[in-house]
């Protein structure tokens, strides 16, 4: 019996824009299920960008109930500021994930890219074509944060469900370039 669909919630972490999507994957097939970004202004203090960006993450969870969470990995940049706001958010949901018993997967940007672009070195714009053409949709979701969320909860929810007759027959050449993308992630080369 092949199994059922696994629903990801995927989150592209900032703390201005904060990308939150959710996707049921019945075998290599994801469906849009919700996609929403949470916004902050740069002007509100700290403590209530945090909290207004937390209920949002939280109130997604708690509707949509997915089985996993998929969040993009801290990564450095020449900014501190922009990675500390990350690092905020990242760990908002992170607990959130964890006071509900929701695994998280922390999945690099170039894995998320390669795995549903081919190439970890993909556009933005690249990603968000792709992400419209495997949810089928008219356009790709704007702004970029909302996209992001989206191919995250993709990469992840093939990642944690193969099917039944790959789990049987051995890896899948797409398994295969998946575990090649992570495998180059790890090492910091380009695919």
């Amino acid at each position: 019996m092949a199994p059922g669909p696994v629903r990801v919630l995927g989150v592209d972490p900032g703390l201005t824009r904060c990308g939150v999507g959710v996707v049921d994957v019945d075998r290599r097939t994801p469906t849009l299920v919700h996609v929403d970004v949470v916004r902050s202004g740069a002007e509100e203090p700290i403590e209530q960008r945090l909290l207004r960006i937390g209920r949002g993450v939280e109130a997604a969870i708690d509707e949509h109930r997915p089985e996993r969470i998929a969040l993009e990995r801290v990564f450095a940049q020449a900014n501190l500021r922009s990675v500390m706001g990350v690092a905020q958010i990242s760990g908002i949901v992170l607990r959130a994930a964890a006071e509900r018993g929701i695994p998280v997967a922390l999945l690099t940007p170039t894995e998320v890219k390669a795995a549903v672009t081919g190439y970890g070195a993909a556009d933005k714009r690249q990603v968000g074509e792709m992400v419209r053409r495997l949810l089928r949709l008219d356009a790709a979701p704007k702004p970029a944060d909302a996209a992001d969320a989206l191919a995250i909860a993709i990469a992840e929810g093939w990642r944690a469900r193969p099917t039944s007759a790959q789990a049987s027959a051995g890896a899948t050449p797409a398994q295969q370039a998946w575990a090649a993308a992570e495998a180059a992630a790890r090492s910091g080369r380009r695919r």
